[in-house]
């Protein structure tokens, strides 16, 4: 816990040992997840982890599409139906943990189902609620005529305006397309159509025109979402009142908050929540970019995980045989370009004039405008000039966002990275540069529009890096997909044991109770996905000539880029039906937007890809080619599974588990990995988890999780401290203490570890005394216990001293 994280209230229950994600839907209720918590009890977490709880938008699958935060979806059950499921959990010693989105709430939604925008749609900037949302009401020409006071911009319309002006209809006080409903500003019912929708306070127009016309904040470049001003007081207590009523009354015992980058002020928020909830266990879900940490005067436990992920992947992974790897695909697919430049072009196409972020690019621009106008000293800086500095800063900033707080000194690293970011701006630039940068910093005094930049600076820069970097680039390079998960770091794969061990020391001492994680409803490939694709990088070479005779035995018609994102695809999901493969495959390359995109897509092009994977999955040839590549690589995936399982299970954190990934778990980016989980079989097999049979990665993989599970909830685990080991094989190893009576040991690199002879003379440190494998049952007395003993028919050991 850091200095600056406020101490839970007395009485309040303690941080979780660990938590199972649940993802609530029409599908899969609070009723459902109330059945399941006896399973859930025997596995060993200690707190549910739901998604999110409040109204959405009717059929919504995930709940991040908010329309009311007055009330518990109905859709899933109700607030009666949460308050049984709390309680059934307290009867099990569990508690609940919900997914909070403060950032963002539907738009549009059938008629009146979201009160406070519908107020703003009929009433504009009159309307007692038009401070909850982002909007620039400058930006639009409005029916009132005045400065200020202009329109909504509401792309939804499936052409110009001039096109389906046909298709409105009005019924009442109520604008109709097709499923849309709009309400219509007082006294303009009775207009022409085309005169009354040039009165209202929002403008229907073509959907193409948001990307360069938008005047409001929106989650990333999702039309459909607008921004909430949580940083509002009010805003915040309207939005929060009823999952702060529900912590109050013990339903609810900790938060997870969705995308805070999105906020004005994440620490700002965060303070405001800790002080409402008395220190409520709450943690993040940001983003850290390479060597970046989370700040540390934020209140709040941690972090939801992705950099435990990048680490434990990062140490399963051969750092070299990754680099070869890169090396044949660039040459395989004659693209020089590294993951790095990937990235980079990925920011530049979004704040490009015509990108799908030039609106917020736009804003910025009109921000810097008007406050140069107020000071006669910052004049004359024309507005190409700082659409050019603000595109080039966006581009090449490192990290998601620079969090400055006016009136307080600008943090170091923003210092450091607002500074980078400008150094290849051209030398006539150089004056504007300076200016974005120092307004950047608050360094340029105080004002509502100078305090408004740094927010939205931060704010859209952290778009920019999302879009542009984890959906845009990691849908372009395909050397190895394991790399390309969400806060991956795929320049610099792999990391050292020492590396890993000083990570986790750092997480021990600054952050005990920030969430671990290796699956989530938003990774790009499920952790046992990974762990296939993982092996890859230890056979370069070999995967290299296997890609290329497949690609062979397929048959021409396939660039080369997608013939390899098609291939370990296959790999990591196998074995995988048609429809499922083409659904993965056409989000892929449209997140691409290479040959085809979202907003235009190649017909063509994507009828000859869904083609070519479905011969390729019907080819009687390539298929027994496939499923023996992918049996020859299985007994290596099975050792990079457990042991990233070990590892996330064991060490500092709380281990979030992912519905379903207790047991092996193949899935791909959403909605592949968002599908309900039969958990009524799961609690069938977890009373049949024999420790006999190696190699059964099921049974395998629940007994590691529900025996590591117990062991936190029983407060086993302790201070975290590495162990060594000494033989031919010793980089093959990686374990640590936690304690003095608890030992994790992971083998790491299989497929090296077996050609270069197995574990021979290989030993490990372990602490004197009689030990026990949790695992295996087998006893063993340390030190210096010879790990091919240790590891014989398993590739992971958790001991425990008699």
């Amino acid at each position: 816990m850091t200095s600056e994280q406020p101490r839970p209230a007395a009485g309040a229950v303690g941080p979780p040992t660990s938590s199972y994600r649940l993802q609530l839907q029409p599908a899969f209720t609070l009723h459902d997840a109330r059945h399941a918590v006896p399973y859930l009890a025997a596995l060993g977490v200690s707190h549910l982890h739901l998604s999110p709880l409040l109204e959405a938008a009717p059929g919504s699958t995930h709940g991040y599409d908010t329309v009311d935060h007055g009330r518990v979806s109905e859709q899933l059950g109700g607030e009666g139906a949460l308050r049984e499921l709390a309680a059934e959990a307290h009867r099990h010693q569990l508690r609940l943990i919900a997914d909070v989105v403060p950032n963002h709430m539907a738009l549009p939604v059938p008629e009146q189902l979201n009160q406070p925008l519908w107020s703003v749609l009929g009433q504009g900037p009159d309307s007692p609620y038009a401070h909850w949302f982002d909007i620039d009401w400058t930006a639009q020409t409005g029916p009132a005529d005045a400065p200020g006071r202009g329109r909504l911009l509401l792309p939804l319309l499936g052409d110009r305006l001039g096109a389906v002006l046909d298709q409105l209809t009005v019924e009442g006080d109520t604008l109709r397309y097709h499923e849309h409903a709009f309400p219509l500003r007082p006294g303009t019912a009775g207009l022409p159509m085309a005169e009354l929708v040039r009165r209202q306070w929002y403008r229907l127009a073509w959907w193409r025109l948001a990307d360069g016309e938008l005047n409001y904040r929106r989650f990333f470049t999702v039309n459909q979402l607008i921004a909430v001003r949580v940083e509002v007081p009010e805003v915040f207590e309207a939005t929060h009142r009823t999952l702060l009523r529900l912590h109050a009354d013990g339903v609810l015992d900790g938060f997870r908050i969705d995308h805070p980058d999105g906020l004005a002020d994440p620490r700002g928020y965060l303070r405001r929540l800790a002080a409402a909830t008395g220190g409520a266990y709450t943690v993040v879900e940001k983003i850290l970019t390479g060597p970046e940490r989370l700040p540390a005067d934020w209140p709040c436990a941690g972090t939801t995980g992705y950099d435990a992920l990048r680490r434990i992947d990062g140490v399963l992974t051969d750092h070299a045989g990754a680099e070869r790897l890169v090396h044949a695909y660039q040459r395989d697919c004659g693209a020089p370009a590294d993951s790095a430049e990937e990235g980079r072009r990925g920011r530049a196409e979004l704040t490009a004039p015509d990108g799908e972020l030039a609106a917020e690019v736009g804003r910025l621009v009109r921000l810097v405008e008007r406050i140069c106008a107020a000071e006669p000293a910052l004049a004359d800086h024309p507005a190409p000039a700082i659409r050019t500095v603000l595109a080039e800063l966006l581009t090449a900033y490192p990290v998601y966002r620079p969090y400055v707080v006016p009136g307080e000194p600008a943090p170091a690293e923003a210092v450091a990275d607002l500074t980078a970011a400008l150094a290849a701006v051209p030398p006539e630039l150089a004056d504007t540069a300076a200016l974005v940068r120092d307004l950047g910093l608050g360094r340029l005094g105080r004002s509502p529009a100078k305090d408004e930049f740094c927010a939205r600076l931060g704010q859209t820069a952290s778009a920019v890096a999302a879009k542009g970097v984890e959906d845009t680039a990691f849908y372009r390079f395909n050397a190895l997909l394991s790399l390309n998960e969400v806060g991956g770091y795929p320049a610099h794969p792999g990391q050292r044991p020492a590396e890993f061990h000083d990570w986790c020391g750092y997480l021990a001492e600054h952050w005990p109770h920030t969430m671990t994680a290796l699956s989530t409803h938003d990774t790009k490939r499920s952790a046992d996905a990974r762990a296939r694709l993982t092996v890859l990088a230890e056979l370069p070479e070999r995967w290299a000539a296997e890609c290329a005779a497949w690609t062979t035995a397929a048959g021409p018609g396939l660039d080369r880029p997608t013939a390899w994102l098609l291939w370990q695809t296959l790999i990591a999901a196998w074995p995988v039906e048609p429809d499922r493969l083409v659904g993965i495959l056409l989000k892929s390359v449209r997140e691409a937007k290479r040959a085809t995109s979202w907003t235009t897509p190649d017909e063509r092009y994507e009828r000859e890809l869904a083609e070519y994977a479905r011969a390729a999955l019907a080819n009687p040839g390539l298929c027994p080619r496939i499923d023996g590549f992918v049996r020859a690589i299985a007994p290596h995936a099975r050792s990079n599974s457990l042991a990233a399982a070990l590892l996330h299970l064991t060490m500092p954190g709380v281990p979030d588990l992912f519905q379903g990934s207790e047991e092996p778990l193949y899935t791909l980016v959403d909605p592949d990995n968002r599908a309900p989980v039969d958990l009524g079989s799961l609690a069938v097999r977890l009373t049949d988890s024999p420790t006999d049979r190696p190699g059964d990665l099921a049974r395998e993989k629940l007994h590691l999780t529900a025996t590591a599970l117990r062991l936190r909830r029983s407060g086993e685990l302790g201070p975290y401290r590495p162990l060594g080991a000494t033989g031919p094989a010793a980089a093959h190893l990686l374990a640590f203490a936690r304690g003095g009576r608890t030992v994790s040991v992971a083998t790491r690199l299989p497929y090296g570890l077996e050609q270069g002879g197995g574990w021979r003379d290989t030993v490990l440190d372990l602490p004197p005394g009689s030990w026990t494998d949790l695992l295996t049952e087998r006893r063993l007395d340390g030190a210096g216990v010879p790990v091919g003993e240790l590891l014989t028919d398993h590739p992971v050991a958790l001991l425990v001293r008699s």
